[in-house]
């Protein structure tokens, strides 16, 4: 029987753990997020009654004691959520590796009443913390017998229960799909390849990047697949024995083909076949003296590990910190220690000790040479990524796609395009489609301009080199329009299907999107043309689609908000208080107003979804007023869905808070528009819709090849990420579960998340815990 199992949403009240006591330290490399984390357990903490404790400088200061171990408020935690690193300092420290290490910080610990303890660090910190728990009760018998601690306190602190946190960059811990500082590492390394590309087109210069990533590949594949590089280095899987060659054959072909740059990734780990170090002076030694190129190196070190944490890693660091104080305050003697995970969009509980061994059979693995072995147990994740960049950096298709005229030996026709508004991610999952179709030997058709296109019949047929850098670009280079096919354009579209032969089509976009592919969907029985497999893959900034935790583009227009309200607040800086109120889009979604509100860390945030009264308005001010007063914070933040109340207008908001604030803060607008639809893809984007792409291939050819009629509802599907997988829903069932009126599905998952909102900004609320529990017999089959 399975042990992996939903835990009760049962509600948290305020104050129900008065009097425990819980620590939070960070310990090894620092990583962006750890603040947002650390914050998140302070106040989760004090909420729930606890007493707060930091541990300064990791390890070392839980034996240095003394003022390395102090009380936290909730104000001590303000203004860091937007800091890279950790305030609260971080250190490797060898005296925690001993016995009489380990006796001082048992001591300083129980000296203060501490017996949970919130560890965020890599697996040697967690390792470290296990073998503390499991020493405890040894350690506190020896510390009575040296009469350094009395027979009460060790009554009282008979027990240590921990809780662990993975925070690194380099995404090199089993268990997780994410560790917290990973994504910002992307960012860096995503940025830095935009920039690097101009410059290497005007010279047409080599680039090689050295990357973080000396045991792990992630950040170097990733980033290779997000930034359409052209090689990639790892130390999961070296390249084969006659590299160098392979690589020259492959940059030459390129710049034949009339590419005027390349780059190649290189992880700092990585090797060859013989365990060799392949660094980025020999990777350009190669180039240049076999290819005579321009070569340049940039390693990015770490810059990698600074700047402020994405809005990925800040919401990550709040929902992980939540998840880690409710752990603690749920342990018993007999329980074993967790680690808080993502999986998918799952919040999940593994067994410490479980993940640790899986980490350290990666690294077995490597120095055994197993590779293959290697590659698996980083993940299905890891694995699907290292195929699809293989199969994406072909120059060429392969020869076995076409026949001795040239022509695609797949036989289907497939088409693709957009509907409703642009977004960032539409051209890395249309370079995806065509790539996959492609490979396989299909033909691709580009509709342009949405549903006018198709009506029009302006379609094209899309080739390899067509798709050439469109990953790292914003918008919609397809065209979209918001049209919806009607009573009197279905004729023609139809005709133009069949016209054109389409055996498959891929509708990328928003609402528009869905209530498309549902109108072909219901209209089959009047037009065989529309009897197809037919895709949808959500793609909007609003994240108001069904069928889906995310769509494609959010996650940009997320860090852009982000951004600005970072830049917002930043510039009343050394000015009197002042509250900012912050208009996001999102139609009558109030995804993304309420996601900033988190990664903002914002006072309040006002969806159509939650409704608000005159009477919350003016507690909320009021609410604010005090914080000001008290001196805890000097800036506000107010976030605004831009449909949230017909009555209650950003402008009526801005005015209650004018008036009813006037004696603590000025009030300022800002309505941010369309800067949250622009900008370039951010990682997380530009990954997705690669995935999501290659899924959509893969279901639809399975189709063609395994079925010859479509008129039922599970070939007209949804494809979206649900919990912990990627899913086919049928839109017709969908349908069910679709607020038409107001665009917006009728169950949305982050809707739990808005009492850690307003927890965090210090706001009475009953908090509702949201992992899942996982037992150690299923924590390996759920790790791969």
């Amino acid at each position: 029987m399975s042990s992996i199992q939903q835990l009760k949403r049962r509600p948290i009240h305020q104050g129900s753990h008065k009097g425990k006591g819980i620590a939070v330290l960070t310990s090894g490399g620092d990583s962006q997020g750890m603040n947002a984390a650390t914050r998140a357990v302070v106040r989760v903490g004090i909420y729930l009654g606890c007493k707060v404790y930091f541990i300064k400088e990791g390890y070392q200061g839980m034996v240095d004691g003394s003022t390395n171990i102090v009380e936290a408020s909730w104000g001590s935690v303000s203004g860091i959520i937007h800091k890279g690193g950790t305030v609260i300092g971080s250190a490797r420290c060898k005296d925690f590796m001993t016995r009489p290490g380990r006796l001082s910080a048992a001591k300083n610990l129980v000296d203060r009443g501490i017996t949970n303890l919130v560890v965020i660090g890599g697996d040697g910190s967690l390792t470290g913390a296990n073998l503390f728990r499991q020493e405890w009760p040894g350690i506190l018998d020896e510390l009575v017998t040296q009469k350094k601690i009395t027979e009460e306190q060790r009554a009282k602190c008979g027990h240590l229960n921990i809780c662990g946190m993975v925070g690194s960059i380099d995404n090199d811990f089993c268990g997780t799909d994410m560790t917290i500082g990973t994504d910002s590492a992307l960012h860096r390394i995503i940025d830095a390849v935009d920039a690097i590309v101009s410059t290497a087109y005007s010279h047409q210069r080599t680039f090689i990047l050295e990357v973080m990533g000396r045991h792990c590949g992630y950040l170097a594949l990733v980033g290779a697949l997000a930034s359409e590089a052209d090689y990639v280095f790892i130390p999961e899987w070296p390249p084969e024995i006659g590299w160098p060659a392979k690589l020259c054959n492959k940059l030459t072909q390129e710049r034949e083909a009339g590419q005027r740059l390349n780059i190649i990734i290189v992880a700092e780990g990585a090797t060859d076949r013989n365990g060799d170090p392949i660094t980025a002076e020999k990777i350009k030694q190669v180039v240049v003296e076999k290819l005579n190129q321009d070569t340049r190196i940039t390693v990015l070190g770490h810059v990698q590990r600074g700047g402020s944490p994405s809005a990925f890693d800040r919401v990550l660091g709040c929902r992980m910190g939540a998840e880690a104080v409710m752990a603690l305050m749920e342990a018993s003697p007999d329980s074993q220690p967790y680690v808080v995970s993502l999986d998918g969009n799952q919040a999940v509980r593994l067994p410490l000790m479980a993940c640790v061994e899986k980490t350290k059979a990666v690294a077995k693995a490597m120095a055994e040479k197993e590779w293959d072995v290697a590659v698996q147990l980083r993940g299905r994740s890891f694995q699907r990524n290292l195929d699809t960049f293989k199969m994406l950096t072909r120059l060429k298709p392969p020869k076995s796609a076409f026949d001795s005229d040239g022509k695609a030996t797949g036989g289907f026709t497939l088409a693709v395009m957009h509907a409703g508004a642009p977004c960032c991610g539409m051209n890395a999952a249309v370079r995806s489609f065509v790539r996959n179709c492609i490979y396989r030997g299909d033909v691709v058709l580009g509709v342009h301009d949405g549903v006018d296109g198709l009506i029009e019949g302006n379609l094209e047929e899309l080739k390899w080199a067509d798709v050439n850098g469109w990953v790292a670009q914003g918008g919609a280079f397809l065209g979209t329009k918001r049209t919806l096919p009607t009573a009197e354009t279905m004729p023609l579209i139809a005709a133009q299907l069949k016209k054109f032969q389409v055996k498959a089509l891929l509708i990328i976009g928003g609402f528009e999107a869905y209530q498309t592919v549902l109108m072909f969907a219901e209209n089959r029985d009047k037009f065989k043309s529309f009897a197809i497999p037919l895709v949808c893959i959500p793609a909007t900034i609003s994240n108001n689609v069904p069928g889906t935790d995310f769509s494609l583009g959010c996650d940009t227009a997320l860090n852009e908000i982000t951004e600005i309200c970072d830049r917002i607040r930043q510039s009343a800086q050394g000015t009197k208080r002042r509250t900012f109120i912050v208009e996001t889009m999102g139609g009558y979604c109030g995804y993304l107003a309420t996601m900033a509100g988190l990664a903002g860390g914002a006072d309040a945030a006002y969806i159509f979804e939650e409704a608000t009264s005159i009477d919350h308005l003016v507690t909320d001010v009021k609410h604010l007023s005090s914080k000001m007063a008290s001196g805890g914070i000097s800036r506000g933040l107010v976030l605004r869905n831009e449909s949230a109340n017909d009555n209650y207008s950003t402008d009526f908001i801005q005015r209650l808070y004018s008036e009813e604030g006037k004696d603590y803060f000025t009030t300022r607008v800002n309505v941010l528009g369309h800067m949250q639809q622009g900008g370039n893809p951010t990682p997380f984007d530009r990954n997705m819709g690669t995935k999501m792409a290659a899924k959509a291939v893969e279901w639809l050819v399975d189709k063609l090849m395994n079925e010859n009629t479509f008129t039922t509802p599970q070939s007209a599907v949804m494809l979206g990420i649900l919990r912990r997988q990627y899913k086919f829903t049928p839109l017709q069932e969908l349908k069910l579960y679709t607020d038409f009126k107001h665009r917006i599905p009728c169950d949305q998952w982050w809707l739990k998340i808005r009492p850690l909102l307003r927890i965090l900004a210090k706001h009475e609320s009953t908090y509702e815990e949201e992992g899942v529990a996982i037992d150690a017999e299923d924590a390996l089959e759920t790790i791969m």
